[in-house]
């Protein structure tokens, strides 16, 4: 069979980025990002009051590809606008809510947290990604940690969001409350940054942990995927779904590490509660527990299903 060509859409973020790549890995497409970015005013509007056009662009590009995976509001408007123009020569897939009618796509993909429905729909327990279980152990050594017979808890930080603020008060009592549990003379904590992680947080953490921990300074995918390999225990701010899933690729203890909202969590609040009731994760409170369970790899579950999908739809 030949290779088939995929353009991925999102607007740059880095748990977009990881969703949209992850399932063009599992499909094993030869794919090529485009960030998407619409007209100052036309960013602003819901993509169900947007019009669809390709004019709405603020750079137009070539489609040279027959499957198009998008991801986030503003990939919706550029995804339906090229099928529109070239019909069945392709396939589009969004992933998560489009929030608009989900006969513009030829399949939707959204966690089960999210609870929508349709007969185009695929659900998956948690966030997929582009992590893989082959590339984390492939990079165990890149970083070298003298451990001196302590366990290692790699600590992953997500940054602000609409649910989460990150205030000072919050991050003091987290960091805190973190270096309380796993001491020293035990646990060798591993503090990993994420693109949402602002500069002053990340200071924070180097100035609580560095003494005794170790702390990376600067976004470094190979340090994250090394640390998630050498790990007994993960921590990860309940801010992100997509890393906490990430996490879960590994089959060690996933702790969440909770954090007062902003608003209503309705949609985390069915996450956490899932990923708990599966046995992957628990919330970080001041007991240490010792659990496993199945490798959580959703992207490669649904990948055969999605291609009997495009195979029945004549594009492989």
């Amino acid at each position: 069979m030949l290779e088939l060509k995929a353009l991925l859409l999102t607007q740059g973020m880095h748990g977009m980025v990881s969703q949209v790549e992850g399932l063009a890995k599992a499909l094993r497409l030869n794919f090529k990002h485009q960030n998407i970015k619409l007209k100052p005013f036309w960013n602003l509007i819901p993509p169900k009051l947007t019009p669809i056009s390709e004019n709405l662009l603020t750079e137009k590009f070539v489609c040279d590809s027959k499957i198009i995976i998008s991801c986030g509001r503003k990939s919706v408007i550029p995804s339906i606008a090229l099928k529109r123009r070239l019909g069945s020569q392709i396939f589009n897939i969004h992933i998560q809510d489009p929030k608009v009618s989900f006969n513009h796509f030829d399949l939707i993909m959204s966690p089960e947290h999210d609870v929508i429905k349709g007969e185009n729909v695929l659900t998956t327990r948690g966030s997929i990604h582009y992590l893989t279980k082959k590339e984390i152990l492939d990079n165990v050594k890149y970083l070298s940690l003298d451990q001196k017979k302590r366990q290692i808890v790699t600590f992953v930080i997500g940054g602000p969001n609409k649910y989460y603020d990150y205030s000072d008060e919050q991050i003091h009592f987290l960091f805190n409350k973190v270096k309380t549990i796993f001491t020293p003379d035990k646990y060798k904590i591993v503090v990993i940054p994420s693109y949402r992680t602002p500069e002053e947080v990340i200071k924070k953490a180097y100035n609580t942990f560095h003494l005794n921990h170790f702390v990376v300074k600067k976004i470094d995918k190979k340090a994250y995927l090394s640390s998630l390999a050498q790990a007994d225990y993960i921590i990860v701010t309940c801010d992100s779904t997509s890393m906490i899933s990430e996490a879960a690729v590994t089959g060690k203890p996933v702790y969440m590490a909770m954090m007062k909202p902003k608003k209503s969590i309705r949609r985390f609040k069915s996450f956490y509660s899932q990923f708990k009731s599966l046995g992957i994760a628990k919330e970080l409170t001041g007991t240490i527990d010792n659990w496993s369970y199945d490798k959580l790899d959703e992207v490669n579950r649904i990948a055969p299903l999605i291609k009997k999908k495009m195979k029945s739809n004549g594009i492989i």
